[in-house]
């Protein structure tokens, strides 16, 4: 949450410390150039107990996600030629809400004392004697060569790397570049932030002796999803991110590694590069899916429609049971959640035979010392009770969500079992911000992974008459932030191509009166994303 900087965090339960404590109160974290994967540990971990967070314009708001809903979140960052923080108004946030003493995050992108101002704040602490830690961070410039297939040393081609920057203080009277020694130096010349500069910084380069035939390249927004590279001769480098329409972040390199980018370019070449593809289930499952699908290239959109909430129910007593089947990770985690509560384990199930619907759920189980008996080979409740076979059943238990299809313990029932429900949380609608929605509607691919998922993105993201209630698709509750999408004679327009996990998810869409684009073979996150590949593939043939 966005707050202004006066506002005081809202209580974490916890003392602040007294102002002259010797542990810091002020850390300085890199947060890396853009790519969330790219922030340390201790980077990470100082973000989850941070108070306060003041961070730069171009922190990606996944790292800020994982801070504390309590935490006070202060946009300190700088626009060019835009609205801004000034430096000065930074350090004196800094410096009061450590006096109040509150654990302060200054998140800087890239490394803070590279070319991060992170000297200019660490003086300012210090003379006010207030005790701060530096986490160092990736810095852009290495890290957006690396991304751009370029390495900024190498054997053959350059022992040394010279990082400068284009955009020197402006109240300086003089610049404080040598460009004659930058001309004659013997290596990689790495400029950061210096789109606008760049005409000149050429021009003074090859006056300098540099020259114009060296190899150079220009990287905008390295390590980000849309992260783009032009490479040419220094010559005409200038003239070819004009031309591209290049802008600010940037980094520029230039020397003779700049070259080696037409074989080592790999960014660009990873199956799902250039495509934008939101996830729509709950926030706390969608991680798996949403970094498979970066790891493969994609820009990712978390547009989560739906959260999990856990219901306080009691586990009975499972030896009662010879069948206990459980229909999704949520399930499993929760049922183990619910038997530690009272002092018991995985050996409360040891006489049953153990159903699980997917290998998601078998996994699960597999953490908690559970080796799954029954896995079908289509990952449905249809499945399941297929694979059930004839497989004797006296007295059953089914672990899973409140709303719920009816077809596994109807199936059992008819085959003359008692069937036990254990609602153990239920499916309720998740509210999305109007940033989000536009995104997922402009993506390329949209995912949806349960009908639940259906529903409640498309009665977010607009008017829009949703599938009629059924006895296998229960209406949502009408009562608080579990109400179901209302009737509407309009449907919403759904840009991207949806991709469905199964059917059971695509008859919900086609009810919705969506077509199916993409349907899973496999319906779990594995065949999703295998069929989102392969559609993906076809279309770039």
């Amino acid at each position: 949450m966005n707050a202004a900087p006066e506002e005081p965090p809202e209580g974490t339960g916890q003392p602040h410390a007294p102002t002259d404590s010797p542990e810091p109160r002020v850390y300085l974290v890199g947060a890396g150039p853009g790519d969330p994967g790219l922030i340390t540990t201790r980077g990470l971990e100082l973000i989850e107990r941070a108070e306060v967070i003041l961070h730069d314009r171009l922190i990606p708001r996944s790292l800020l996600a994982v801070a504390s809903p309590a935490a006070l979140i202060i946009d300190v960052g700088k626009m060019p030629r835009g609205p801004s923080v000034s430096q000065s108004d930074t350090e004196a946030l800094l410096l009061e809400h450590a006096r109040a003493g509150r654990l302060v995050v200054r998140l800087k992108g890239g490394d803070p004392f590279v070319f991060g101002r992170g000297g200019e704040e660490a003086l300012a602490l210090s003379a006010a004697g207030i005790p701060f830690e530096v986490v160092p961070g990736v810095s852009a410039g290495v890290a957006a060569p690396a991304y751009a297939g370029i390495p900024v040393t190498h054997r053959d081609r350059a022992s040394a790397v010279a990082f400068v920057t284009a955009h020197e203080d402006p109240g300086k009277p003089d610049s404080a570049l040598d460009f004659g020694a930058l001309a004659a130096f013997p290596g990689t010349l790495v400029f950061y932030m210096g789109v606008r500069e760049l005409p000149a910084v050429v021009d003074r380069l090859i006056a300098a002796g540099r020259s114009p035939e060296e190899p150079a390249a220009v990287i905008e927004r390295g390590t980000f999803p849309e992260q783009r590279v032009v490479s040419g001769r220094l010559a005409d480098i200038d003239r070819i991110a004009a031309a591209a329409g290049i802008g600010p972040p940037a980094i520029t390199v230039t020397g003779p590694v700049a070259a080696l980018r037409d074989q080592l370019a790999w960014f660009e070449n990873r199956p799902l590069a250039g495509l934008t593809v939101a996830v729509t289930r709950a926030r706390e499952s969608a991680s798996v899916l949403a970094q498979r699908l970066r790891i493969l290239g994609a820009s990712v959109v978390e547009a989560p429609a739906i959260r999990m909430v856990p219901l306080p129910v009691e586990v009975p007593d499972l030896s009662a049971y010879d069948l206990v089947c459980l229909t999704s990770p949520t399930g499993v985690r929760l049922l183990f959640e619910r038997l530690g509560e009272t002092g018991r384990d995985a050996r409360a199930l040891a006489g049953a035979r153990i159903a699980a619907i997917g290998p998601g759920t078998a996994r699960v189980l597999s953490e908690n010392g559970i080796t799954a008996d029954i896995l079908p080979d289509r990952f449905v409740a249809e499945g399941l009770v297929s694979a059930l076979g004839e497989i004797p059943v006296r007295r059953a238990l089914i672990a899973r969500a409140r709303e719920a299809r009816d077809v596994l313990p109807a199936a059992l029932r008819e085959r003359g079992a008692e069937v036990d429900v254990l609602a153990l949380y239920e499916t309720v609608a998740e509210p999305l911000r109007d940033e989000d929605k536009a995104a997922a509607l402009a993506a390329d691919y949209i995912t949806f992974t349960s009908s639940s998922t259906v529903a409640y993105f498309l009665a977010a993201a607009g008017d829009h008459r949703g599938p009629e209630p059924s006895e296998d698709r229960p209406a949502p509750e009408a009562a608080g932030d579990r109400r179901g999408p209302e009737a509407s004679e309009d449907r919403v327009p759904i840009g991207p191509r949806t991709v469905s996990i199964g059917p059971v998810t695509s008859a919900t869409l086609r009810e919705s009166g969506l077509d199916v684009d993409i349907e899973a073979d496999r319906h779990d996150i594995d065949g999703l994303v295998a069929a989102l590949l392969a559609d993906a593939r076809a279309h770039r043939e």
